[in-house]
């Protein structure tokens, strides 16, 4: 019985390990795929209806997973003014890609290290550069520590420089929203989306 926080507490730390590996490979991936010609979307095959059913399967996993995050109280998350203080999942959606930023769960607190002194916030804190196409994985493999506010995450409309990029923007944007939605995930528009931050 003594042993057992320290049984969950290294199962925590594997988890939080194996999601920061898997959120590192996901930018890896995603940077990897971004660097040179693109091809435009009249080369690029349309998927075969195996890939089609594949992708499908995949998304039912990840919406089943995404499942076991309890529902949002929206008492909870509506008080939530200000970036530094929002905890769940937030989104940045750009042209082309999405930003993930993400809290890691605080260590537990000991005697040794009382308070966040040794992890505040702002190191806790992490993003990451995907795909649209990447996200339902990244967002599946999140533990649940992650959602303190429930299934619910902020989604603003990256700034723009040049006004020509702002349909692009919020078509994303659109296309993001029906994706989390897909996904069973409650979607909170930020205040102020597309200002320069």
């Amino acid at each position: 019985m003594l042993g057992l926080p320290g049984v969950l507490r290294t199962c925590i730390m594997n988890r939080i390990r194996l999601l920061v590996i898997t959120l590192a490979c996901a930018a890896a991936l995603s940077a990897c795929s971004s660097g040179g010609n693109t091809p435009s979307a009249s080369e690029v095959d349309k998927p075969t209806p195996d890939q089609a059913k594949t992708a499908a399967q995949e998304r039912d996993t990840d919406r089943q997973q995404l499942e076991q995050i309890p529902p949002p109280a929206k008492s909870r998350y509506m008080a939530i003014h200000t970036r530094e203080s929002w905890g769940n999942p937030f989104l940045i959606v750009g042209k082309k890609t999405v930003t993930l930023r993400i809290m890691k769960p605080e260590p537990p607190h000991s005697d040794l290290a009382p308070g966040t002194l040794m992890q505040p916030a702002g190191a806790r804190r992490q993003e990451l550069t995907l795909r649209l196409s990447d996200l339902p994985e990244a967002l599946a493999a999140l533990p649940q520590e992650a959602w303190p506010y429930g299934r619910v995450i902020a989604v603003e409309e990256g700034p723009v420089t040049v006004r020509a990029d702002r349909i692009p923007v919020r078509r994303n944007v659109e296309t993001t929203i029906q994706l989390l939605n897909d996904l069973g995930v409650v979607v909170y528009e930020w205040p102020g989306a597309g200002l320069l931050r």
